[in-house]
């Protein structure tokens, strides 16, 4: 059943309107107000699947209704009726989210086509939002232990914003895992994520990768080459390690965080982005900003938000579910069926000390499959993932 709510000063309109809509279809309930004030009312207390909205009435006019109803039902599709001289405000309407508008009279087939139109793109809209939370199975957050439950929440609050996020952690812990999550949920999927490694790159080279360059500017720069700030708008862009980001460098991402606004290396052109900054370092930056290693206004503008991933000895309790999903998925990729772990083989393995995280895991896992029995059992774990 499809909820309609018509908002609509002029009873004669309403019940013209109403009628037309109940002999269509017969899963459509159409709700009634006289004015935008009770219409606002109604939206805040119901879900409705589509709102056909009047422009022109008292106390609350259609634009104020609309701008109102989309900060707190953003997903409720507006169908607008304007009278003919309102024409330039439904058009300015459709600036501000309405899906639609008419024109009174209303033409009825025009106003059927629409209204079917308008529904089906609401459920468009809610399946794009479901399929936003799931993350692609390579991403999963596997784990269900305080530390990760309150890190999944806390993606699931922040993805949707544009805030800077800071994530640290050990090396081995997950920290890409995090990222992806972020810009998977986020009103940024269909754009890219680029990854950047700053450990990986050379200091002298870093700044090149970033912004770019022109033709010219230092030797090997043969041709005009975009960077990954470039690479990455209207998406997110993630700086793995960036506790060994260079200090010029770092100078150079403040700018562009600042004014969202890059220079490629040898140009003298400013290029406008659009880019959320995701960030993740296994260093203290507190203690790098203190030994004048790391740049302590930039430290607090990718810091908005601050997410800690815990080491893995930090969350033993995961270590089932993590040997469980490591050997589905090695199974998987090696086209063979998955083996299984006996209760004491786990119970060992949840004792290690675990130096090496969520990674050296993995490797234990993988190298436990390849050698051990058919089912893997303590003395597996004893021989072969010694320590």
């Amino acid at each position: 059943m499809a909820k309609i709510l018509i908002i609509e000063d002029e009873a004669s309109i309403r019940r013209v309107l109403s009628k037309i809509l109940a002999e269509e279809n017969d899963q459509y309930v159409v709700f009634e107000a006289a004015d935008g004030e009770e219409g606002l009312e109604k939206i805040k207390n119901d879900d409705f699947d589509l709102v056909i909205c009047d422009i022109k009435m008292p106390k609350k006019d259609g634009e104020e209704v609309l701008h109102e109803a989309k900060k707190i039902k953003p997903e409720t599709p507006f169908i607008m009726i304007s009278g003919h001289g309102d024409l330039e405000t439904a058009v300015n309407t459709m600036r501000l989210g309405a899906f639609d508008y008419i024109s009174k009279p209303p033409d009825l087939n025009r106003l059927l086509t629409t209204v079917r139109n308008a529904l089906d793109n609401k459920l468009l809209v809610v399946e794009n939002k479901r399929l936003k939370k799931k993350v692609s199975k390579h991403y999963q957050m596997i784990g269900e232990s305080d530390p990760i439950q309150q890190i999944k929440d806390m993606v699931d609050k922040v993805a949707e914003t544009d805030a800077r996020v800071l994530i640290t952690g050990p090396n081995g812990t997950g920290k890409e895992l995090v990222a992806h999550n972020l810009h998977e949920k986020s009103n940024r999927a269909q754009f890219p994520l680029i990854e950047v490694n700053c450990a990986a790159i050379p200091s002298e080279l870093i700044e090149s990768e970033l912004f770019g360059h022109v033709k010219g500017a230092f030797t090997s720069a043969v041709k005009d080459r975009a960077g990954k700030f470039e690479a990455a708008d209207k998406g997110t862009i993630f700086l793995d390690e960036i506790g060994d980001m260079s200090l010029a460098a770092q100078a150079k991402v403040l700018r562009a965080l600042q004014e969202s606004m890059i220079t490629r290396v040898g140009a003298d052109k400013d290029i406008k982005v659009d880019v959320r900054v995701i960030a993740a370092t296994n260093k203290d930056l507190r203690k790098e900003i203190e030994e004048g290693r790391f740049r302590e206004d930039l430290y607090h503008r990718l810091a908005v938000i601050l997410i800690k991933v815990p080491a893995l000895n930090d969350r033993r309790d995961d270590i089932p579910l993590l040997i469980e999903h490591f050997t589905k998925k090695i199974g998987e990729e090696n086209g063979s069926a998955p083996k299984s772990f006996s209760a004491d083989a786990i119970n060992l393995l949840k004792e290690y000390d675990w130096t090496g995280n969520i990674r050296e895991l993995r490797n234990v896992v993988e190298r436990l499959i390849i050698l051990g029995g058919k089912e893997i059992s303590k003395s597996d774990v004893e021989l072969f993932a010694s320590k």
